[in-house]
């Protein structure tokens, strides 16, 4: 009698591969472990997978343009494999994305966290199936955080999503629709089960985290339970709008040891006339005035500010009235990001449109004086013994890992154990980043 032969079925593949924010890395862990509890296998995007999604962003011309090539890259790798296309990009432009030869699903905002029940299983589509909520519906909350496997260091909550600030450059609003906040008790739920599985460090994150539960008593609410938690050991806020930036939460990040000693706090522009055009809810004194208070209260804060260059109507004038701002705040860090137009936001039709070579100019001038802002806080810590968190990737014979404040230290790799906490001596300054010895033991 002949044995019957039984052949395993092969686990099927996807590849899942993210434009644009900390945020949007948190929902595609949540998009891949859809796919995991269904029986797929993640595999890296590049390799051939039988479904490929891309989570989108659409927040610069640049992050359309990247959007497609990813698109057309994946269906290059898996000429035969699923393309699944979500994200802000999905949800602003569905036409656009859906006649790029290779999509086979076009997903809103709202609908990537249900993947299945809007795909079925996932086949290639003759004709591009689109399925986007209006933006007037987007309304569902979406949980998410990142888990990857392999660097357990630090993990993305998100607590907020979407906005009501309606910034005349941004699409968010109408991507994402309006601010809406999870429930304290999922945010503790969520950051428990972070903290089991090993995280050493939550990082909250939303469009607009200062915006957090206004009708709960807000951020500062949740931050004082979730520093709570057992296991705790550092808590991060990603981002926060300056008119959200309170004393009682700057005293609070001073005051508690579980809250890293960081801000970042968009600017946008150091012109009142630029602020004014763009719809920002503060003006430079006020943003002045917050930044006074963390310099102030919180010893040794690293401080992370977002300006964008070349908005129609910034003249000479109004670029030298942000330079000269930036000159004078203590930034430890400055992330520039150049004017795009984008499609249907008041911005885009505005008188004053500054050529694409200006601010190409204006842009250099701002990434060279935040490498200079940089540098120079990053010295101010040569000799200081500072916990570090080290990630768990190891390459060119060290391992990095961030202070508090928001500094990359880079180690001897045999002298540090990934996901660990360790107090480093400060020894001096490499590019962007600071060198170090470890001192002893872990630290709290």
């Amino acid at each position: 009698m002949r044995a019957a032969l039984f052949l395993t079925p092969t686990m099927p593949t996807v590849a899942l591969t993210t434009l644009g924010c900390k945020l949007n890395f948190a929902e595609t862990s949540t998009i891949g472990k859809q796919f995991l509890d269904r029986g797929y296998s993640v595999v890296r995007f590049g390799d051939q997978a039988d479904v490929t999604v891309i989570n989108t962003c659409s927040v610069t011309g640049r992050a359309d343009r990247e959007c497609r090539q990813l698109i057309r890259r994946a269906r290059r790798i898996a000429p035969n494999g699923t393309v699944i296309v979500t994200g802000c990009y999905a949800q602003l432009d569905p036409e656009t994305v859906a006649s790029i030869d290779g999509v086979d699903y076009v997903l809103g905002t709202q609908e990537k966290f249900s993947v299945f029940r809007h795909t079925g299983s996932p086949t290639r589509q003759e004709i591009t199936r689109v399925i986007v909520s209006p933006a007037g519906a987007v309304d569902d909350f979406g949980p998410a955080y990142s888990t990857e496997a392999g660097n357990r260091t630090r993990a993305f909550l998100k607590v907020q999503d979407g906005c009501d600030f309606h910034c005349t450059f941004c699409t968010i609003p109408r991507a994402r629709g309006g601010s809406r906040s999870q429930s304290i008790d999922a945010c503790l739920q969520q950051a428990s089960e972070l903290v089991g599985r090993g995280y050493r460090e939550i990082v909250l994150t939303g469009v607009n985290v200062g915006d957090y539960g206004r009708k709960d008593g807000g951020l500062l609410v949740l931050l004082r339970e979730l520093v709570q938690i057992r296991g705790m050991e550092r808590l991060r806020i990603s981002s926060i709008e300056p008119n959200l930036l309170t004393d009682p939460l700057i005293e609070f990040i001073a005051a508690e040891d579980v809250m890293c000693k960081h801000v970042h706090v968009p600017l946008q522009s150091g012109s009142d006339t630029v602020l004014h055009a763009m719809r920002r809810r503060y003006t430079r004194e006020h943003y002045a005035g917050r930044m006074r208070s963390v310099r102030e209260k919180i010893k040794g804060c690293g401080i992370g500010i977002d300006v964008i260059v070349g908005f129609p109507g910034e003249g000479e004038r109004e670029f030298e009235e942000t330079h000269r701002f930036l000159e004078d705040l203590p930034l430890t860090y400055l992330h520039v990001f150049t004017y795009s137009e984008r499609p249907e936001t008041p911005a885009a039709s505005f008188a004053g449109r500054v050529s694409p070579a200006e601010r190409a100019r204006r842009s250099e001038v701002l990434r060279q004086l935040g490498m200079k802002k940089k540098k120079a806080f990053q010295e101010t810590l040569v000799g200081m013994t500072l916990p570090v968190l080290v990630e768990a990737e190891e390459g060119e014979g060290c391992r990095c890992g961030f202070t508090g404040n928001y500094v990359r230290v880079a180690l001897p790799a045999e002298s540090a154990e990934g996901n660990s906490i360790v107090d480093v001596a400060i020894t001096g300054v490499d590019g962007d980043r600071c060198t170090g010895v470890i001192m002893g033991g872990k630290s709290g």
